[in-house]
């Protein structure tokens, strides 16, 4: 186990439609941070855009979005987060990714699908919340819509410490992302990372970065800015959110729920 954990955003435009120029150029930016950080996170749908027309972007578990990533891992020795277009037994998934050095996948298929983009008519949800251990951390994976949703977040009996958003969050809406971010993260008595692209989409949509991390108590810890094209890194400390957890045990306290997946 190791109580600091070095985290990177990477907050960065996105080629609309093209995933082999989006491989090569996030390719290039880890190999810059190459030793420098435990985890790299990349933006939702980091290898397309945030697309509906996934007949043409799926990627199969075989193809070549997950072995370029399982490269990158091994190669820059970091854990790789993110999120693509997935096709897996004739359904597509807006799939989140956890990729270690040592070769550990860990994926993650995104709950709510944004219907104001029509998201739910290509896509299929996922039904399962996923909680990956990394280095001593337990680290849940969720992914931009999600986001508005708090019961799907829930951190019972403290089973994550950081909670981590992929996001395609257009500049509009930014108001929700900054306000979201900080309440998830003390509702949950967790760090949460918000990681969002910038650039402007095929739909003409204006994406305004403002990727940050936030600490169990909802003090923002790295706030990567407005519209830029950076990789910001920092520090995480499990010393520090487990002291909270024993001194303010909140979580003790929190309601029991079952959630129900299919509609009825």
């Amino acid at each position: 186990m190791t109580d600091s954990l070095r985290i990177s955003m990477v907050q960065c435009p996105i080629v609309w439609e093209d995933r082999d120029k989006n491989l090569g150029y996030y390719g290039e930016l880890l190999g810059r941070i190459k030793g420098k950080t435990d985890m790299a996170v990349l933006p939702e749908t980091f290898s397309t855009g945030f697309s509906m027309n996934v007949e043409k972007l799926a990627d199969t578990m075989n193809g070549k979005t997950v072995s370029t990533l399982k490269d990158w891992a091994e190669k820059y020795k970091m854990a790789i987060v993110g999120s693509f277009i997935a096709k897996e037994d004739g359904n597509y998934y807006n799939r989140a990714f956890f990729i270690t050095p040592g070769g550990k996948e860990s994926y993650y298929d995104k709950r709510h699908l944004f219907r104001m983009g029509e998201e739910e008519k290509y896509f299929t949800p996922g039904t399962k919340q996923v909680i990956v251990s990394y280095k001593g951390w337990n680290i849940c994976l969720q992914i931009c819509y999600d986001l508005r949703f708090p019961v799907w977040s829930r951190n019972m009996n403290n089973a994550y410490d950081l909670l981590i958003y992929v996001a395609n969050w257009p500049e509009v809406r930014k108001t929700v992302w900054h306000s979201l971010l900080p309440a998830r993260a003390l509702e949950n008595i967790a760090y949460v990372c918000g990681v969002n692209r910038t650039g402007v989409d095929g739909k003409g949509f204006i994406y305004h970065g403002g990727s940050m991390l936030y600490t169990p108590k909802g003090k923002k810890l790295a706030d990567a800015g407005k519209r830029e094209e950076i990789i910001r890194t920092c520090t995480l400390y499990k010393e520090e959110l487990t002291d909270l957890r024993t001194k303010f045990p909140a979580w003790e306290d929190a309601d029991t729920f079952t959630i129900h997946h299919e509609k009825t």
